[in-house]
């Protein structure tokens, strides 16, 4: 038998996890920013402008989520720009970006998280999520497509960062890796 969906939704996220994913997804565009930086210099441009294409969706998506989430106007017309940036300029904009969501998870209350919101896509679609849905759609719509990125470093023979959340903890806290 299916349940009837709770129209009271309880949060069941702690605090310390949410900033421990966005802290990760920090780590992790960073990694994957330095990694592409050598091959942005030495290889194919088309392969490279494909993987900061791919970069810059995610920024823009990201962006349009902050707007969301903090009820304003985000000025998108698609989940992409028609220029690109450069490397530089999309990974200084990245990591500004990132760190507002770190600050965020950090700031919000239980109750904000289950608050929903009502909102538009680009396509003109309305869309109601809670603000806990929409962060957790950053964390994996950017983790998603950060895989993309290292599977076209593959393509180049470029070993992509290992994006893993395991790695970043024993990474960020050494001494977990004692016994």
């Amino acid at each position: 038998m299916i349940k009837p969906a709770n129209k009271n939704p309880v949060h069941t996220m702690s605090k310390k996890s949410l900033q421990s994913l966005f802290a990760q997804k920090s780590w992790a565009n960073n990694e994957l920013f330095n990694a592409l930086a050598p091959v942005a210099a030495e290889q194919g441009a088309e392969s490279v402008h494909m993987a900061l294409r791919m970069l810059n969706h995610i920024y823009v998506v990201d962006r349009i989520f902050q707007a969301h989430l903090l009820g304003e106007p985000h000025g998108y017309a698609a989940t992409n720009t028609e220029a690109t940036p450069d490397l530089g300029e999309l990974q200084f904009a990245v990591a500004e970006l990132d760190a507002w969501f770190e600050g965020y998870a950090g700031n919000v209350t239980a109750h904000q998280l289950d608050e929903p919101i009502s909102f538009q896509f680009t396509d003109g679609d309305a869309g109601t999520m809670s603000r806990e849905e929409m962060l957790f759609h950053v964390i994996t719509h950017g983790s998603y497509h950060r895989g993309n990125v290292g599977q076209m470093m593959k393509a180049l023979s470029v070993a992509p960062p290992r994006d893993l959340y395991t790695k970043f903890l024993h990474v960020r806290e050494p001494s977990r890796r004692k016994s």
